[in-house]
């Protein structure tokens, strides 16, 4: 028996035209597999339930987490992000708009070595033309030229733990926002991850997406973009490139775990009296 075509988003990018999206902040949250099925081709395990609509995905060494649940709410929280541990655990939320290209700034970090040296946070978006600030508390900001786009790490109170959010909104002229997503993450998380995820929030790169599907098509440009087949070979290699880091990085991790070589020393022969 032939089973019919049905179409669903899910379908392969060959069916869509496709339209280059600007700024890619505002272009909503666009495919999740961009995000699991790169972090399933490094390894990581589905334990989702395949009759409930979500993704649970676990790290090889059950360290860390990556969850989607769909909300009512485009602005609610959709992904759940968390490293597990006493002492060093930590979780970040972003809402179902948040776009996965910018989320897989810090995804992709997940499959790569630890640093030597915390890259910069602040210097990247002030490179990129954000607004810094910093008050007397320590509370640090940096504010997109548009206005629209934010990065914020600060304390409610002084004294209290400091918290990071990022968030797109847009100004209703009474003095308050209208949201479209936002996301937060706690002062434990990794500081190169969370560089991660700003360098990927600073990019000025398009991003492919439909026409009109979008939260606020009058904010974005859309002009026509690959055709679905390349876009199609481009994830392709994007979970090659998955797969061959983590590779790199088990194997470096792997090394660094073995003791180092006992010392072979040759007895000189004793001289001759």
């Amino acid at each position: 028996m032939t089973h019919p075509y049905i179409p669903t988003r899910a379908d392969g990018p060959e069916h869509t035209i496709w339209f280059e999206t600007r700024p890619r902040y505002l272009a909503g949250g666009g495919d999740p597999r961009h995000i699991t099925q790169a972090l399933r081709a490094a390894g990581w395990k589905n334990h989702s339930d395949p009759e409930y609509p979500h993704v649970v995905l676990a790290s090889p060494d059950h360290q860390h987490t990556v969850v989607l649940e769909p909300e009512t709410s485009a602005y609610a929280a959709w992904w759940r992000i968390q490293a597990h541990g006493y002492r060093d655990g930590w979780y970040a939320t972003f809402g179902g708009n948040t776009p996965v290209e910018i989320l897989a700034g810090l995804t992709d970090a997940f499959l790569k070595p630890v640093p030597e040296t915390a890259p910069e946070i602040w210097p990247t978006l002030a490179w990129a033309g954000w607004a810094y600030e910093r008050d007397e508390h320590g509370n640090e900001s940096a504010r997109h030229p548009d206005g629209i786009l934010s990065l914020r790490r600060r304390a409610v109170e002084p004294g209290e733990d400091f918290f990071w959010t990022a968030e797109a909104a847009l100004p209703t002229g009474l003095g308050g926002h209208e949201r479209i997503w936002h996301a937060y993450f706690d002062d434990r998380m990794p500081p190169h991850l969370i560089a991660a995820f700003t360098h990927a929030l600073a990019s000025d790169e398009p991003v492919q997406r439909r026409h009109y599907d979008v939260p606020r098509s009058h904010l974005v440009t859309q002009e026509r973009g690959p055709r679905g087949e390349q876009l199609a070979h481009a994830h392709e290699a994007r979970l090659k490139t998955a797969r061959a880091t983590a590779r790199k990085t088990r194997r470096t991790a792997l090394s660094a775990q073995k003791p180092p070589a006992p010392s072979t020393i040759t007895a000189l022969p004793a001289r001759s009296r």
